[in-house]
């Protein structure tokens, strides 16, 4: 993959046509505000799904960070905020595009199939975040607040305010696999 310039992004995203020009490998740098989410969030969204309830936010033109946070310090507005694997969600992925507008999801590892081509369909794009760089991550989110499934503990859903979050895309909205693609250019021919 060619070397690609680094692509500022800001969330929630204004116009989701920005997405389209990302391709997997691109580095990004994003700020604004983002959204947790883990299985229990994503089992209760579908719950609500299945009853034709509206979720307790807004997701369209927004980025969802699959990350289960650990409490604030006296110097921090989180603790650690890595990145979980983001295949636990893959069986809920596809209904919360196409349902929701979600713009972005933010994880680590490879995404099934069927998420694949509900990113192509949607026109959304998956970014990896590091894993085990949770310190770092929390230096770069600025507040953070629940703003729903308190109960859920570190998997209630959080709303951070992030400043300059490196991440990489892993899958763009053309489908293109950066779990497939980055190996490729590492084997011998």
């Amino acid at each position: 993959m060619p070397n690609r310039p680094l692509v500022n992004l800001t969330f929630p995203i204004v116009n989701k046509e920005i997405l389209t020009s990302l391709r997997a490998g691109d580095r990004v740098l994003l700020s604004g505000a983002i959204y947790t989410a883990r299985d229990a969030a994503h089992k209760r969204f579908m719950k609500l799904f299945e009853k034709n309830k509206p979720l307790p936010l807004t997701l369209e033109n927004q980025a969802l960070y699959y990350c289960g946070p650990t409490p604030p310090t006296e110097r921090s507005a989180i603790g650690s905020a890595g990145p979980t694997t983001s295949s636990r969600m893959d069986k809920y992925t596809p209904d919360i595009l196409r349902k929701t507008g979600l713009a972005a999801m933010i994880g680590k590892g490879d995404r099934g199939a069927a998420v694949i081509e509900a990113i192509k369909e949607c026109r959304a794009v998956y970014m990896a975040a590091v894993g085990g760089a949770g310190a770092m991550i929390s230096s770069r989110i600025k507040s953070s607040q629940i703003i729903c499934y308190e109960d859920l503990g570190p998997e209630a859903v959080y709303k951070f305010e992030v400043e300059s979050l490196p991440l990489i895309v892993a899958i763009d909205g053309k489908g293109n696999d950066l779990y497939e693609l980055g190996p490729k250019e590492y084997l011998w021919s």
